[in-house]
């Protein structure tokens, strides 16, 4: 069993990674969107709740959100084990947690933080070019055949808005702010291993792998 948190900022790759081990490793990837999305979709008890919130483009609580949380992490699946994705992003969603996984004996083995800098950051969210047919390009990394000309349908690109470099140094600002104490307090709790994150995906891929391994 191994019961794993990945942490990191805007543009680390968490979700990239994430779907990758949870693939490789045949373990549930537990991603507090997908949940909300589901419930909601499903109209259980909570997510009706949490799509008052959401329908107000509010946060959902995190009393909602830890039910959420508490009823996926006692699913069968989990039983071998869980990739935990975007949560805890606060201390007190970590004190939560803790308390829940302590009362369902699934306690934490590892909190992966990717670490990547802000300017690197800023580098590889800002030059993310979008269109309006589903595709994804980046300037620098992934680059379409004709500047600023979609490959697969002709059409003109576009750069998201929460992809503006103002817009992202705001996001960064918010997680150095609310999500890097959960760093410490990991740090305390003698759980978090750091992972380069400026390496390329299949290198940091397998610096996690390294880690994970150990509670196989």
């Amino acid at each position: 069993m191994m019961n794993i948190a990945l942490f990191g900022p805007p543009g680390a790759g968490k979700g990239t990674q994430a779907k990758e081990l949870s693939k490789y490793y045949n373990i549930p990837h537990i991603s507090t969107g997908d949940i909300l999305r589901y419930n909601v979709r499903e109209g259980t008890e909570l997510g009706l709740e949490a799509k008052v919130y959401m329908d107000k483009g509010e946060l959902v609580p995190d009393d909602v959100l830890i039910g959420l949380i508490r009823n996926r992490l006692t699913e069968s699946d989990c039983d071998i084990g869980y990739l935990l994705d975007g949560y805890p992003r606060t201390i007190p969603q970590a004190d939560a947690l803790t308390d829940i996984l302590d009362r369902i004996n699934k306690p934490l083995d590892a909190v992966i933080n990717i670490e990547v800098n802000d300017e690197e950051l800023v580098k590889r969210l800002s030059g993310r070019r979008s269109c309006a047919c589903g595709e994804s390009y980046h300037i620098m990394f992934n680059p379409p055949e004709k500047e600023g000309i979609c490959n697969a349908c002709g059409a003109k690109l576009y750069q998201r808005d929460d992809d503006r470099e103002d817009v992202i140094r705001q996001r960064l600002a918010v997680y150095n702010e609310k999500t890097k104490p959960l760093i410490e307090y990991y740090e305390d709790a003698d759980v978090l291993v750091n992972v380069n994150g400026a390496d390329d995906v299949d290198a940091v891929f397998k610096a996690i792998c390294n880690t994970m391994d150990q509670f196989k």
